[in-house]
């Protein structure tokens, strides 16, 4: 027999932890290869886990709501065949010996506590996020399997605004020279948990308390950490689209005929995106803390909303695509979204956002960049407004403001202005004399 591990896949080109919503497996249960063992929920997409073996169910060690980095073990199972280590637990004391683990061997020499698994072993977001807001991880207790630290252990600490530094830290008798594992930023010795305590709101007869579970609890997370890690800047333009209104109004009954899906507004919107980022393909970019990615394909992020949550599932090379093909892709992806069927695939390698407030009737909005991209753009709501024109005279135009968010590590103004003013270009071009949705 042997002891295989699973452990937390990695939905998605920027995501590093996922939450178990759900264990569809217990303790004793027989599976097979393929077989889904947990639901998991990121920040942007809800999957299952499937089995990698043919097996039984040994041990479930992530918990349910918990959150775990990609690549931490969350459960074991036991298959037949080959040998393992894990043997020794079940056995008599004299394999123990054989069984004693490399890893288990440098703790028991480089830590002072055993009770402090893991203690001095950061992933490098951990690190990162510490060394950006002087936290001082010895004095925090981590959430993470074997008492791991995980980002989300950090990120509730820096809302909290008790941020635990060296200079607070707890006097300690100094630690053991062997005791100095190349990744450990802390010197201090012992881990005293932080005050991490959220919001004291009062609740009294009659109010709702709703935990935070799920996709929300990721989305809360992510829009964290874009907020504390991207500068954001803001610029809006309006955009005249009277033209673009009155052609696609004048084909849109017959196009549902023809197609069997609506030709909708917002498709329109999207293909000028992705024409004015193939022009300024800066916009299309990442950060990557020592270097900016611009990225070769234009991958565009949607926006859709259910009652609970926001999914941002991806219209893959949408420059290459037309209206038509836009407005189809939309339509389907909204619908596995409200269906609960987006897949992992649905959601990976989007390289900037669209987002249709103006669906929500709103006319000016300022969005959270979906990290690590550089930019997202609000398209908000069409209205009717008096405009003054070229010739002095006032016309009833319709109009409609698009409000864009970018990331000023990544991007000035300069080149968002240009990228801003093609866009209008484009929308404002649009009618039955230039444009074709095929």
């Amino acid at each position: 027999m042997a002891i295989e591990q699973i452990k937390m896949p990695q939905l998605g080109e920027s995501v590093t932890e996922g939450t178990i919503s759900k264990w569809l497996v217990s303790v004793g249960d027989k599976v097979n290869k393929y077989d889904p063992l947990a639901e998991v929920m990121t920040d942007k997409v809800n999957a299952e886990v499937p089995s990698s073996f043919d097996g039984v169910i040994k041990e479930l060690i992530a918990e349910e709501d918990g959150t775990y980095e990609v690549g931490e073990v969350i459960l074991t199972i036991e298959t037949e065949g080959g040998s393992s280590d894990a043997q020794a637990t079940e056995g008599s004391s004299a394999p123990a010996k054989e069984e004693a683990p490399k890893e288990e061997a440098k703790s028991q020499a480089s830590t002072p506590a055993a009770d402090a698994p893991k203690a001095g072993r950061y992933s490098p977001a951990v690190l990162k996020l510490s060394q950006e807001h002087g936290i001082d991880l010895s004095q925090v207790a981590g959430t993470g399997a074997g008492g791991r630290i995980t980002r989300k252990d950090l990120n509730k600490i820096i809302e909290s605004g008790n941020i635990p530094t060296a200079d607070n830290a707890p006097k300690a008798e100094a630690p053991a020279k062997a005791e100095a594992p190349k990744q450990e930023a802390p010197k201090a010795a012992p881990s005293k948990p932080a005050k991490a305590a959220g919001t004291n709101v009062p609740v009294v007869p009659g109010d709702e308390e709703i935990p935070v579970t799920g996709v929300r609890k990721a989305i809360a997370a992510n829009m964290l950490k874009s907020k504390h890690e991207a500068p954001h800047g803001w610029t809006m333009m309006e955009v005249d689209v009277t033209n673009l209104v009155e052609y696609r109004n004048s084909i849109k009954g017959e196009f549902k005929k023809k197609e069997g899906f609506n030709l909708t507004f917002f498709a329109f919107f999207v293909k000028a995106v992705a024409q004015a980022l193939k022009e300024y393909p800066q916009i299309n970019s990442m950060w990557a803390g020592d270097k900016i990615v611009r990225k070769k394909d234009i991958n565009l992020n949607i926006a859709v909303a259910t009652q609970d949550a926001l999914y941002t599932p991806v219209i893959k090379n949408a420059d290459e695509k037309t209206i038509k093909g836009i407005a189809r892709e939309i339509g389907e992806l909204a619908g596995k979204v409200r269906a609960g069927k987006l897949t992992g695939a649905d959601m990976s390698g989007g390289t900037f956002t669209v987002n249709n407030t103006g669906s929500f009737g709103s006319v000016q909005s300022m969005g959270i960049i979906n990290h690590p991209q550089a930019a997202i753009l609000q398209v908000e709501s069409i209205v009717k407004r008096p405009v003054v024109m070229d010739n002095g005279m006032i016309a009833v135009r319709d109009m409609v403001n698009l409000c864009m968010s970018l990331d000023h590590r990544v991007l000035d103004g300069l080149v968002c202005g240009q990228f801003m003013q093609r866009v209008r270009e484009i929308l404002e071009n649009t009618s039955k004399e230039n444009t074709s949705v095929y």
